[in-house]
């Protein structure tokens, strides 16, 4: 008489959406290369051999994280980019995303300012390059727009501008944690009034 086969579980994607937090994470306090997934297991409660079930490899797990990030954060981005804002209100509302994405993404964001340099020279996570290369584009097209329009000083350095805005918007994943005093938001204005209209009172 012929053994029944047992049936195959799928694993959950709430289950897979854990496991992946868990590995977020670790790489993020760890760094890639140091992080094994025997590390990722234990992290997880779990069987190094376990999570082989769920990923077939921890390159899997960090293109998963990475590129669900870079999704979401390229949704609302280019949401913001279609609605034809002008200059000042257009950074607001992109400053303002990415305070959303870092308060959705905190571990991610950590990980692509530490990883993303060298790890965009891999076949897989090429699109890396091509994420920074769209977010280049867009922050510098604003600024000029806004430099043309009168919006923003006519002696505005653009790009120096530009890595100033991106630098103290991202660094913040590195104190941020979900659930604090202030929302995603009211850190975005914060953080738009002292770098469009300064600390300093008019004297």
């Amino acid at each position: 008489m012929p053994t029944k086969k047992k049936p195959q579980v799928t694993p959950s994607p709430e289950r897979r959406r854990e496991l992946l937090a868990t590995a977020a994470e670790v790489f993020a306090a760890q760094g890639y290369n140091a992080t094994t997934v025997r590390k990722i297991a234990d992290a997880a409660g779990m069987l190094a051999g376990s999570l082989y079930y769920h990923f077939d490899s921890k390159e899997s797990m960090l293109d998963e994280i990475l590129s669900t990030f870079l999704t979401e954060l390229w949704e609302g981005y280019d949401t913001v980019l279609a609605a034809g804002l002008a200059p000042r209100r257009t950074i607001e509302a992109l400053v303002t995303e990415s305070f959303r994405e870092i308060d959705r993404h905190r571990a991610a964001v950590a990980i692509y300012q530490k990883e993303a340099r060298h790890l965009a020279d891999q076949p897989r996570f090429r699109y890396l390059a091509d994420s920074q290369q769209k977010f280049e584009k867009a922050w510098l097209g604003t600024l000029e727009r806004g430099v043309a329009d009168h919006s923003f000083r006519a002696d505005l350095d653009i790009r120096l501008t530009y890595r100033f805005v991106r630098d103290t918007v991202w660094v913040a994943a590195s104190w941020y944690r979900p659930g604090g005093l202030h929302s995603p938001e009211e850190i975005a204005r914060q953080y738009l009034s002292m770098v469009l209209d300064g600390i300093a009172l008019d004297t």
